[in-house]
């Protein structure tokens, strides 16, 4: 069954030519990776790379294009040659067409100082990383890739720039949408002509369905979003009785179609397009409660697309790599085999998670290791956007959900390992509303099998692997009165198989020496320092969490949290013996602004500055608003 084209509106001839990016992806010495979105098909592209002595035509297997909608071409160019990057030098880049000339040419502040063009290093060694994850756009914080960008103008030299940017999940938030934003999603649509879809055991036929008027807003988690048909035999019995697959507690504007999900991104990036739509900030239609709700997201939104232009610069000079957390599909995602067996048994929900991942792949999945995701998953894209069919749509989504490879590494030094935590889980066997393990047996092995011979290894876990004890216990309690799903109960100790080969994993004795472990997730930021009891030397481990570029944990409860687990699980507190860590030394780093606390409540984007051996030399959070936190780790074991 065929789908159509949203009809574009008279607007889309004002487009500018380049509509989204560049963002730089994968790039070392061997390959060079660049994302960006066009209004309009190039012909043929040439390559420059000043100071890699690189020019020339691209071929054809160079250059990947999907048509996404009549004014949306997405290119991802990846050229791969033995020697083709020189390392720690400043390379310039540009691509021009036959019929555009230079591509990046009328891009505003594109460049830092007095650069046109933008330029990055490849630096194999690295010295410097800069993380984050969880950047929702209407959340009332400063969005902290601003001030990245701002600390990136002010670098002189090349040693100061960082490695690369990681981005651990969240990047978009698909099932917690503002109803500004909705409202220029489905303008957007419009705009660039995204292609509509058939539903499949949905309240409405399909996509060209879907209302945008303010009156339907906030309200898809009552009639659209499809919900649960088995009784949740759990002590919260009628939460979860015909409550809506979907368990974001703020799902009201959950999106559905793939359109959607496109638009979403290219409005996250892309200061052009929020340049060519309107959204009122006084609208009729709403209730009281909604039309409040409207006018503050509006006001964050201002202030989030404000940012885009500088942002879209960071992006344009650091090679930047992402993996995806449950918000980039929805919420709760797969935790649990019950929610699983809800979510995949139903027609339309499948549909919907299938639609996010797609989404993600062509936004996000293919640049983190180009090669292996094009030979694998180039083909049936291609398939489904050539031809705009029901068929091929769920024939790609059945493609991606058995796909198997998000998880990818980084020849660097050290060894950045990056983990899919999400779609290869331990299911619980005695009870399938238990929490499942973030990574099964088999993904454990394979992650071990990364860390074989390796002295310093970086890794990166979307959720910390050693958390807030407190918060786990919290989160444990719930999960025996069954409402594991209203707590977001997924850690790594929630699982004893996940959690037993994790720690089984840190503590063999041909382990490497230092770990340094990246984690976003939770709202909030903190470092800990964790060695093994009873043992002398390594290896040493570091959890540094930052968390989030666009987001933070209600402020009273943290503090709370925070002063309960220095009482129940301080470093010499006797109930660490209890836990499944008590093989393990954990203590936490002291922030510089207020050594009381642990935990730091402030959106910001984590810096972290490695010595030779591996460890981290600088721990700190550069927060939204400029300021620095730097976590100080303990003096002596």
């Amino acid at each position: 069954m065929s789908i159509s084209i949203s009809t574009p509106t008279s607007s889309a001839d004002l487009l500018p030519l380049i509509i989204a990016g560049p963002i730089l992806r994968h790039c070392d010495e061997q390959h060079f990776t660049l994302w960006f979105v066009s209004a309009k098909p190039l012909s043929v592209l040439s390559l420059s790379l000043k100071g890699a002595d690189f020019s020339r035509v691209l071929t054809h297997d160079e250059v990947h294009i999907i048509k996404l909608g009549s004014h949306a071409y997405q290119y991802l160019i990846h050229v791969s040659a033995t020697q083709l990057l020189p390392v720690d030098i400043t390379i310039d880049y540009q691509l021009h067409d036959t019929e555009f000339g230079e591509l990046f040419s009328t891009v505003t502040e594109l460049g830092y100082g007095e650069s046109k063009t933008p330029n990055f290093i490849v630096k194999p060694n690295i010295t410097d990383i800069l993380h984050g994850s969880c950047r929702q756009p209407h959340h009332h914080s400063d969005d902290a890739l601003v001030a990245a960008d701002t600390r990136l103008q002010g670098f002189n030299s090349t040693t100061e720039r960082p490695s690369l940017l990681m981005l651990s999940g969240d990047q978009v938030y698909v099932d917690d949408v503002a109803g500004p934003m909705l409202y220029a999603i489905s303008q957007v649509i419009n705009l660039l002509g995204l292609p509509n879809e058939i539903f499949n055991a949905a309240a409405i036929a399909g996509s060209q369905d879907i209302s945008y008027q303010p009156v339907d807003l906030y309200q898809r988690h009552l009639g659209l979003l499809p919900k649960t048909e088995y009784s949740a035999k759990t002590a919260l019995h009628d939460w979860y009785v015909n409550h809506a697959i979907f368990t974001s507690s703020s799902a009201e504007n959950h999106l559905v179609s793939v359109s959607e999900v496109m638009a979403l991104y290219l409005l996250s990036w892309s200061p052009e397009l929020w340049q060519q739509i309107s959204i009122p900030r006084d609208v009729r239609g709403l209730s009281a409660e909604h039309l409040t709700r409207w006018q503050k997201e509006w006001d964050s939104l201002l202030a989030f697309k404000a940012g885009l232009t500088k942002v879209r610069r960071l992006l344009a000079h650091l090679p930047t790599y992402m993996i995806f957390d449950d918000h980039d599909v929805t919420d709760d995602w797969n935790l649990t085999a019950k929610w699983e067996e809800a979510a995949y048994g139903h027609a339309f929900s499948k549909r919907i998670i299938g639609n996010a991942l797609i989404g993600y792949t062509l936004f996000q999945g293919l640049g983190n290791n180009p090669q292996q995701m094009l030979a694998n998953l180039a083909a049936p894209l291609a398939n489904y956007f050539e031809q705009l069919s029901m068929e091929a749509q769920d024939e790609l989504i059945a493609t991606l959900l058995k796909y198997e490879q998000w998880h990818y590494t980084l020849a660097t030094s050290p060894k950045l390992v990056v983990l899919d935590t999400r779609t290869r889980r331990w299911r619980s066997e005695s009870n399938l509303a238990k929490p499942s393990g973030l990574m099964d047996w088999e993904a454990m092995m394979e992650f071990q099998h990364e860390l074989v011979g390796q002295d310093k290894v970086i890794i990166v876990s979307p959720a910390p692997m050693y958390g807030v004890k407190i918060i786990e216990t919290v989160q444990r309690i719930a999960t025996m009165c069954g409402a594991s799903l209203l707590v977001d109960a997924e850690n790594w100790m929630a699982h004893p198989g996940t959690a037993n080969t994790l720690l089984s994993i840190f503590m063999h004795r041909k382990t490497p020496q230092q770990f340094v472990i990246l984690s976003g997730d939770v709202h909030y930021s903190f470092a800990y320092k964790i060695g093994i009891r009873f043992r002398h030397g390594g290896p040493q481990i570091y959890q540094i969490t930052c968390s989030g570029l666009k987001n933070q944990f209600p402020e009273k409860l943290l503090s709370c949290f925070d002063k309960l687990n220095a009482w129940l699980y301080g470093y010499y507190s006797p109930l660490n013996f209890f836990t499944k860590r008590k093989r393990m030394t954990i203590r936490g780093c002291k922030p510089n602004n207020d050594k009381d606390k642990r935990l730091v409540n402030h959106s910001g984007i984590g810096m972290v500055t490695f010595a030779e051996n591996g460890a981290p030399s600088n721990i700190a959070v550069l927060h939204s608003d400029m300021t620095e936190t730097v976590f100080t780790p303990p003096k002596h074991d």
